[in-house]
Parts: structure tokens; sequence; C-alpha cells
């Protein structure tokens, strides 16, 4: 009799530590939750933006490692919120997994030797939300630079572009300016039919001087003297006080034409 009764104590299966408890129930449940992913074809990628979990910790939940988890509450939370994504009753789904002691087999240096392991997953997200609060600073300082380089590019040409000689504004003022004046007694238009440079001194100063566009069509005036100066001869017709418009010169070549006021006769 003493011979049976040790028999079938060996027997009995032997008590698992809470840890042993807790890897093989995630084993069970990550499985579960792999199936059902696969069932719905959906990739991890898509898992993450559904629950908001990182791949790390639901590849980990998967496969049944707890050493790339967090602590036994926290992984409780992921795994209620993945069977949520997946369709089970999360809240019911995450209560198989053990979170309090369920056996009292456990020893004191087991304990020990696991919440040692367990610290190194929080350190690492602090870790995590300390490189992510440095990431956004950085790149608000960054956008904010790139805003400020911005206003400033876009101010300086505002700048410069007013006093250049061919730009509209001043090419506009000389025409209000000359249209004023009265009692003008030479007059001169220009038609482009290709893009040239151009100088014009209406009465010893310049009126203009710049390349204007194939097309464009100007008029200046002056009580004396106007001056017309090319550096392509070819592309400018030219008209005096409004008469048919004639080509100044040869094609490619420069060209300087004036032409003087008709002086009253006494």
């Amino acid at each position: 009799m003493k011979w049976f009764k040790v028999k079938r104590k060996n027997n009995q299966p032997p008590t698992l530590t809470l840890e042993e408890q807790r890897a093989e129930k995630l084993k069970e449940l990550g499985a579960q939750l792999w199936a059902a992913r696969q069932e719905r074809s959906l990739s991890l990628e898509e898992m993450m933006v559904i629950t908001k979990i990182s791949r790390r910790l639901l590849q980990a939940i998967e496969e049944g490692n707890l050493e790339d988890l967090p602590e036994p509450v926290y992984i409780q939370g992921f795994i209620r919120q993945y069977a949520d994504a997946l369709g089970f009753n999360g809240a019911e789904f995450a209560k198989a997994f053990p979170v309090a002691a369920m056996s009292v087999a456990t020893t004191a240096p087991v304990s020990v030797n696991r919440s040692m392991k367990l610290l190194r997953p929080v350190h690492l997200y602090l870790l995590y939300i300390f490189v992510i609060i440095c990431s956004v600073s950085s790149l608000s300082k960054v956008l904010s630079s790139a805003e400020l380089s911005a206003d400033n590019n876009q101010s300086q040409p505002e700048k410069v572009s007013q006093p250049a000689p061919n730009s509209e504004p001043e090419n506009t003022k000389a025409e209000s300016v000359s249209d004023n004046q009265e009692n003008q007694t030479v007059q001169i238009g220009v038609t482009l039919k290709a893009a040239s440079w151009i100088r014009v001194i209406a009465d010893g100063k310049t009126e203009f001087e710049g390349v204007l566009p194939e097309g464009s069509h100007r008029v200046w005036k002056a009580q004396e003297q106007l001056t017309v100066k090319t550096d392509n001869a070819g592309s400018v017709m030219m008209s005096v006080n409004q008469e048919e418009a004639k080509q100044m010169g040869e094609p490619g070549k420069p060209e300087e034409v004036k032409i003087a006021a008709a002086k009253p006769q006494s």
C-alpha cells in the first residue's frame, strides 16, 4: 500500500509557477488572436492603426513572448483591446490571462526575479515617452524656423523688385508720368517681335532700360528728344508720332535711333 501511495503522488501534475501560468495562457490567447486576425485577412500594421498598440507588442502577444511585454495588468489591457478589435468580448477574453497569483506555489526568489524583469519594459516606455517629447519639440522648432525663413524669402523679393528698372510698377509709373505731361512734341511706340533689351532716354533722362518680352508694346513721349537703343534691331518695330511702324534695323544687330521734336517756325 505504501508503494501505491508514492506512485500516485509522483503521477500528480507538477504545480506551475505564476510566471509559467501566464506564459502558457498568453500562448493560448495569442494563438486565438492570431487565427482570428488571419481569418479576417488583417496585417499587424492594420491592427496597429485600429488598436493604437505598437507592432512589437501585438507580435509579442500573438507569439506568447512575455519578455517583450510590460507588467501583467498592462498585458491584460492590451489583450482586451486586441480582442475587441477582432470582434471578441474583450473583457471576458482577457479575464483568462492571470494577473493576480493563482497559486501559492511560487517562491520569493522567483517573484523577485520576475519583478526585476518586469521593470525593464516600464523603463523602455519611459524612454519612448522622452524620445517622443524631444522629437515633437525639435519638430516644432524646425517648422517655426522654416516658416520664418519662408516669410523672409517672400518679403525680400518685394523690396528688390520695386526699384528694378524693368518691373511693371515702374513701367506703369513712367507711362503715367508721360501721359500726364502736356505740350509733348515727340512720341515713339515700340512693338517687339521677340524678347529684346531696350533703353529709352527722354529729354536726357532714362525712362526705361531692360528686357521686354515678345509681343510687348510701349509708348514714350518727350518735349525735345527721344533716344531708343536696342541689341536686336530686327525684332523691334518702332513708330514715330503714331506713324506706320518700321523695323529699327537688321536682326541681331544693335541700333540706336534719336528722334528730335520739330521746332516751331518763327
